[in-house]
């Protein structure tokens, strides 16, 4: 599945791997709207030789994926999964990029409280979906939902289910039998 996402009115090619469930983003598109360069490919490539010169392991994660260009052909085009593009947009000094950097430093932070105090993570989760607009009922039922699912997962690891796959089988009995749908 392939999209377009617009950040103020510029388009960021990406695609939605179904399989890994996982995204990728045009770093072309991302750079172009970052830094204003008119030619964001050349600072890329220079980008990408600072960054292997300092150590980054980003390099090493580029993965090309064909996206149509503005001539209407396709073109292979270096993307990067989500962490990665954040990675690259900490990489971009541009006042476009500061927002971006100010919520990682935040999101950050707040992971490093968690850790800290993992009952401050069950309050971020109730106080998000509070801001969604879910009920109390429907947080209640959710976090209680999580609970159980822990509990059963920690009951499978304890009698040897270790894969993936015996995982998914085992969910797929339990809402097959709730559902009557595999």
């Amino acid at each position: 599945m392939s999209s377009i996402k617009l950040f103020e009115s510029k388009q960021v090619r990406s695609h939605y791997d179904a399989e890994k469930e996982i995204w990728y983003f045009s770093v072309i598109d991302v750079i172009e709207i970052l830094t204003g360069s008119s030619i964001p490919k050349r600072y890329w490539s220079d980008l990408k030789n600072k960054l292997t010169k300092e150590g980054s392991q980003l390099y090493e994660k580029i993965v090309q994926l064909k996206f149509e260009a503005n001539d209407g052909k396709k073109y292979g085009t270096d993307c990067l999964e989500t962490p990665d593009i954040l990675r690259l947009i900490q990489s971009i000094p541009s006042p476009k990029a500061e927002p971006f950097k100010q919520w990682l430093a935040k999101v950050g932070f707040e992971r490093i409280q968690e850790i800290a105090d993992p009952s401050q993570s069950i309050d971020r989760a109730r106080e998000n979906w509070q801001k969604l607009g879910r009920s109390e009922k429907w947080i209640q039922q959710r976090m209680t939902g999580q609970e159980t699912r822990n509990k059963l997962t920690d009951y499978w690891k304890e009698n040897s289910v270790e894969k993936e796959d015996e995982f998914a089988l085992l969910t797929n009995i339990i809402h097959q039998e709730w559902t009557g749908i595999s």
